[in-house]
């Protein structure tokens, strides 16, 4: 560019220090609030390395699209339609979408054979062992530094020449504010960011192209564009291009571009942590579907700002507004990405490099923020709790974490300085990364997708790879040029000989090292399951249970087919069946056509931005809390009676994934099992009259499904026992006990509450036989704080907690793990129906807000506590008794379904109604 820059350093300081604490104490904002009223603990080491595993479709693309989008996919993609013309933009956006289409299948895959994994690196290890796990701990280092690199490089290049600003001091503060957002919210905050940020690009994208082609005074229009870039083919035709046009996408250059880039694009995708991040952090269901939105959404993104501003530049280089002219931009401001800057100048003045400037930041710092929590789990779970602290707390880990976090950007920042000193262009790092790292690539693929790769072949096919891509580049260099330089090692050829070597030469070496050496059986993929999850403490409250894991692990074996057909259909539209025929035919657009193909750019970009900007908003709106005050009758109903269409005084209800409920029928002494929508029920226990016979219950009142073992747990009352049905056999648990309610945590343990003894006790799996420990109560009958009054129904949620409903003391309470004492978290202000009292509560439930809800039995109600608040709402009944569908009759216990409709075991009314959520 020129000597005199748009902008003066204040602006460019102001720019990067603003924005950077704007974002850094926004994101710090919006964790407290998450950690406050919500319950995010980021202090939960599980929590800040991977969202707990819950993130949804619209964040996962948001966050892919986020990380994906570079400086260089602006920059370079923008250099590259200066360089090569209309091609340039498809070869870019194309070559680096098919690697994300194509991950979904390694993340599905991930997140099945290994649903407790940190790291992509753990799995290796758990697999291979140690010397595997160095050598790809070795790799992925080097991807996560080499793409901060180009960050960095690239970014502080456009800040320094729009605005004059000392590069050594861009480097410094452009990631400043994402260490320390980064470092206070985890992963979390990362997701939050990419969303602002890419949202953020998106607008300033279009900005730029319905500028381009639409209002500006030097261009306006695609026809006005197309007659530019027809003069500038006849001035300065494009060496190895079609009738040397900048319209036709049969480019010799950009050809060798495309290849170069989509092999370096496998290693910064597969071999980059980040990436598998994001498939740890998503829920199962939104793994697939994120990614696929996720590469569609982002081809849009390359190939619209280099059809506008690389093809713009080209345009009004002639121009006197050009802020070279006369002359073109020079081969390293092309390499150093300052083709989009130069062309928003151009079109903008000041307002272009503010937008540049804005938009360049927003990409940098969060693709930045992703590689930070890359390399900080690498460095935590790989390297710290691998090799040095194998029983470190979560605590101590989250400290490894922050501290990473730190040095990384720290260092980052020097190394860029280093760098810039020595030439090293971003262009010229984005073309080399694939020649050291993507040797990498097909072994850490096979190593979830074969089970034949041998631990030998693993451990060398990376290295020898490494030492043949980087011996072919060197030696093509030297043929080409007898020389070896920085500038020579960039030549096209070179790079494209030194990455294809890179990414193919593991074909060679997997099987022969797995045949020669190979292990000793197949891999059954068992060790991967292994990986556990770290135990934070009482905070840690959102881990799935291992049912929800179960579930998961099926949901995804079951579209493991469909996104195999969907990644090999994509990437074939992408690189062969959309290019090609163009390519091979040497088409020169008209102007008509090359109208369309702008057309359609802005029209996936709009696309794009729905499934970034619009769709996470839509998605994650909060559920309502509110549900159809008319019930629907979906067992009994057909008055009280032991047919298998009738219930006779309902009590304990539970239900399973396919939402079947089971019952305790108590006054007919047996269990029912009432498939969805069924129109009469199953005996699964008892219904062989009252009595103490093993096939026989005696007025049961609970039920919970264990998942684990697919078995039914039932409180059989009058028999004084707890007993389990598995199988049609039955054994007996615990007996002697005065068992009421029942629940089982996220481990397995059971808890009952004993109505005589005024306790609730827990026991571990399988050591049934002693007496449990106390974990409520047991201190004699009372309404103190330490004591219960015939304690009913108890739920216990993923810390441990108690809740138990304390019926004659009309209240609920909350004894966390440990405590000696409890405290009142609904009621406790005697008997009545006032919003701030229960008549004898029974069935509980704690959601994951903290919102208790509890059957308030005496008012024939079902109420919502917020614990804290001083009174409670109604959530359904409360309409007097009676058997009208808003009306309850003796509620007993609730349950909720996967959709959220709330479920009513109506006593007296001898039925279990449903009541759907709005």
């Amino acid at each position: 560019m020129s000597s005199k820059t748009p902008l003066t350093q204040g602006d460019g300081y102001g720019i990067l220090i603003g924005f950077g604490t704007i974002f850094a104490m926004g994101m710090i904002g919006m964790t407290i609030c998450l950690h406050r009223y919500l319950g995010e603990a980021t202090d939960s080491s599980e929590t800040f390395s991977t969202a707990d595993r819950k993130v949804r479709t619209g964040l996962i693309a948001s966050a892919v699209v986020s990380s994906w989008t570079w400086a260089a996919t602006l920059l370079h993609s923008s250099s590259v339609a200066y360089s090569y013309g209309i091609s340039g933009p498809f070869w870019y956006a194309s070559g680096a979408t098919v690697q994300i289409v194509l991950f979904c299948v390694v993340a599905i895959e991930l997140k099945r054979r290994a649903p407790f994994a940190h790291t992509f690196l753990e799995v290796i290890h758990a697999r291979y062992g140690r010397s595997a796990h160095i050598v790809f701990i070795i790799f992925c280092l080097v991807t996560n530094i080499t793409v901060t690199s180009t960050l960095l490089t690239g970014t502080s290049a456009v800040v320094h020449s729009l605005s004059g600003m000392n590069i050594a001091a861009a480097c410094f503060l452009l990631p400043l504010g994402t260490i320390i957002y980064t470092m206070v919210g985890g992963i979390k905050a990362t997701f939050l960011t990419d969303y602002i940020h890419t949202v953020a690009v998106l607008i300033i994208i279009l900005f730029f192209a319905f500028t381009t082609y639409v209002t500006s005074p030097v261009l306006g229009s695609p026809s006005k564009v197309y007659d530019l870039l027809v003069n500038a083919s006849q001035i300065h035709p494009v060496d190895g291009n079609a009738e040397g046009s900048y319209l036709t996408m049969q480019s010799k250059q950009g050809a060798i571009f495309f290849i170069i880039n989509i092999i370096g694009n496998f290693g910064t995708v597969f071999l980059d942590n980040g990436y598998y991040n994001k498939a740890i952090a998503a829920s199962p269901i939104s793994a697939l579907p994120g990614y696929v939105l996720g590469g569609i959404a982002w081809f849009g993104i390359p190939f619209l700002i280099a059809t506008t501003m690389g093809l713009a530049a080209v345009a009004l280089e002639n121009n006197p507004v050009f802020p070279t002219y006369p002359n073109r931009l020079s081969a390293a401001d092309v390499s150093a990405g300052l083709t989009l800057s130069t062309a928003a100048v151009a079109l903008i003045g000041k307002s272009g490099a503010i937008a540049t400037l804005i938009m360049i930041f927003m990409a940098c710092t969060s693709a930045m923020s992703a590689q930070l929590i890359a390399v900080s789990s690498i460095v935590t779970y790989d390297i710290y709790k691998a090799y040095f602290n194998q029983t470190a707390s979560g605590k101590k880990l989250i400290y490894v974490s922050h501290i990473t976090v730190v040095l990384f950007g720290l260092g980052m920042s020097i190394w860029s300085i280093a760098l810039y000193y020595i030439d090293i262009s971003m262009g010229y790092l984005y073309s080399m990364m694939g020649i050291i790292i993507s040797s990498a690539v097909i072994p850490g693929a096979l190593t979830l997708l074969w089970n034949r790769q041998s631990k030998w072949a693993v451990c060398l096919s990376p290295p020898l790879g490494f030492i043949c891509s980087v011996s072919a580049w060197l030696v093509m260099t030297k043929i080409q040029f007898n020389s070896i330089s920085i500038e020579t090692t960039g030549s096209d050829v070179s790079m494209l000989v030194g990455n294809v070597v890179a990414l193919l030469s593991p074909i060679v070496f997997v099987p022969i090292i797995s045949f020669i050496a190979p292990d000793p059986t197949p891999y059954d993929f068992v060790s991967m399951r292994a990986i556990e999850l770290v135990d934070d403490g009482p905070r840690n409250t959102r881990h799935p249970s291992l049912g929800e894991t179960e579930r998961g692990i099926v949901f995804l074996t079951g579209k493991l087919k469909f996104a195999r057909i969907i990644a090999v259909v994509l990437t074939s539209c992408l690189v062969i069946i959309w290019p090609f025929p163009m390519y091979g035919t040497a088409y020169v657009f008209s102007k008509s056509f090359f109208t369309g193909w702008v057309s359609i750019g802005i029209i996936w970009m709009f696309f794009s931005f729905c499934i970034v900007g619009i769709y996470p908003i839509v998605e994650n709106q909060p559920k309502s809390n509110k549900w159809k005050q008319n019930a629907i009758t979906v067992a009994g109903g057909n008055g009280q009676g032991q047919k298998l269409n009738q219930l006779d005084h309902p009590f304990g209800i539970s239900i399973d994934e396919k939402k079947n409920i089971y019952i305790s029928d108590r006054f007919n002494h047996r269990i029912v099992e009432w498939k969805y929508n069924a129109k009469e029920g199953q005996i699964i226990a008892g219904g062989n009259g009252k009595g103490n016979r093993m096939d026989q219950l005696n007025y049961p009142r609970d039920v919970i499904v264990d998942e684990q073992t697919h078995s039914v747990i039932i409180a059989d009352w009058e028999n004084r026992r707890v007993i389990q049905w598995l199988n049609r056999t039955q054994r007996i648990l615990i007996d002697n006990i005065d068992c009421y309610g029942l629940a089982m945590d996220k481990n397995g343990f059971l808890y009952v509450s004993d109505a005589v003894k005024n306790e609730v006790r827990r026991w571990k799996i399988a050591e049934y036989n002693n007496e449990g420990i106390i974990v409520a109560g047991g201190n004699r009958r009372g309404d103190y704080l330490n004591l219960l009054n015939f304690p009913t129904f108890i739920f216990v949620d993923e810390d441990q907690s108690v809740y138990v409903s304390d019926h004659e003391n009309r209240r609920v309470m909350k004894w966390i793990k440990d405590a000696k004492e409890g405290t009142i978290v609904a009621g406790g202000n005697g008997g009545g129906d006032n919003l701030n009292q229960l008549s004898n509560p029974q069935g509980v439930i704690v959601n994951d807000l903290g919102q208790i809800y509890v059957v308030d039995y005496g008012n024939d109600r079902i109420m919502r506590w917020c614990e804290g608040k001083e009174e409670g709402e109604i959530v359904v009944g409360g309409n007097g008794y009676g058997n009208q569908s808003n009306q309850l009759n003796g509620p007993i216990d609730l349950l909720f379904d996967g959709e959220g409709n709330l479920y009513a075991a109506d006593y007296l009314n001898h039925r279990i109604e449903k009541f759907e959520k709005i």
